[in-house]
């Protein structure tokens, strides 16, 4: 009798739908703000792609009139350079497995793919979220992928909320942290938040009295800061311990998707753990169990293009952040 068949891709694959593929798609896209945020890029073919990024700007120089006096400039035309340097979108997977024993389907008298289905669509979004905005906080962020925003910002971007004399000065004052991102040649077109951040907000106040900080139901962006979409994520992808706030260009961030996310109903085969050697934890045919395996292919960059008004790519930076005092 053999002990190691199990339920192959082909023969699995026709029991999940393809208009649930898409729209599990759609829904992650939805619950992770970095997604909603970033630029989307095309879907990747395989798993890599390159991007060639700017790095050298072209100039252009003025000619002198020959004969003109004074003569300040020569007269012949002078040459110029541009100059690109490579990034890389490299996808990783994320993927999880479900084992349901064959009794609790058979006792259900629920939807339990559909009651999974939307914890599944809710971590996959606070994975992509706490791997794009912190990185190397979670230990098994892919090391192809950059750091994470907060990682890879220079220092004098992060601005203690104890700068300037309240909170509004820390955020939006010269030396605050939407100041840090102008200076560097970008335009904040977007900001994500910790929720404990609200009170704070709602806290601020005019010379007059009246609050700084509205909501505004009638838009279809409730909430803004500066003019500027305001975020909060409600998926625990984002800590409180380590920013407040994180404004910045969002064109300069981007990602893309990998084209086959799968989706296959497992009958037969055993999960092991990663231990060595691997211990068996579950033996779907002995055991009566059946398991939902998905997996989720991503890839995302931090263009960072060189600019005129800071053509330094050691301290140019789209992104800046408010940070908890003591963090």
């Amino acid at each position: 009798m053999p002990y190691n068949t199990q339920v192959s891709r082909d023969e699995a694959g026709a029991l999940i739908p393809e208009d649930a593929s898409r729209e599990i798609l759609q829904t992650v896209a939805e619950g992770s703000t970095f997604l909603r945020l970033a630029r989307r890029a095309p879907n990747m073919t395989r798993a890599q792609r390159r991007l060639p990024i700017l790095s050298v700007l072209p100039q252009v120089y003025f000619v002198g009139e020959s004969g003109r006096s004074p003569q300040t400039f020569g007269a012949r035309k002078q040459t110029t350079e541009a100059a690109w340097s490579n990034k890389y979108l490299n996808a990783e997977e994320m993927a999880c497995i479900v084992p349901i024993p064959e009794s609790v389907l058979d006792d259900a008298d629920y939807d339990i793919w559909g009651e999974i289905r939307p914890q599944i669509v809710a971590a996959i979004g606070a994975k992509v979220d706490a791997a794009a905005f912190f990185g190397v906080s979670d230990s098994d962020v892919p090391s192809t992928w950059p750091d994470g925003l907060l990682v890879d910002m220079p220092a004098d971007h992060v601005i203690d909320e104890s700068f300037g004399d309240d909170l509004y000065d820390a955020i939006m004052s010269e030396g605050g942290v939407l100041s840090k991102v102008e200076e560097d040649g970008y335009f904040v077109n977007g900001h994500v938040a910790a929720l404990t951040l609200r009170s704070k907000l709602r806290g601020l106040r005019d010379q007059n009295g009246n609050p700084i900080f509205v909501q505004d139901m009638k838009q279809s962006t409730p909430y803004s800061l500066d003019g500027s979409r305001l975020e909060f994520p409600l998926n625990g992808g984002f800590d409180p311990e380590q920013a407040l706030l994180l404004s910045g260009d969002w064109n300069q961030v981007m990602w893309s998707l990998r084209k086959d996310i799968t989706y296959k109903l497992l009958t037969e085969g055993v999960i092991t753990d990663n231990s060595t050697p691997p211990q068996i934890q579950f033996n779907l045919a002995q055991d009566d169990m059946v398991a939902l395996r998905v997996t989720f292919r991503l890839a995302w960059q931090i263009a960072n293009v060189i600019n005129r008004v800071n053509s330094n790519d050691a301290t140019r930076y789209p992104f800046a952040a408010l940070a908890p005092t003591g963090s």
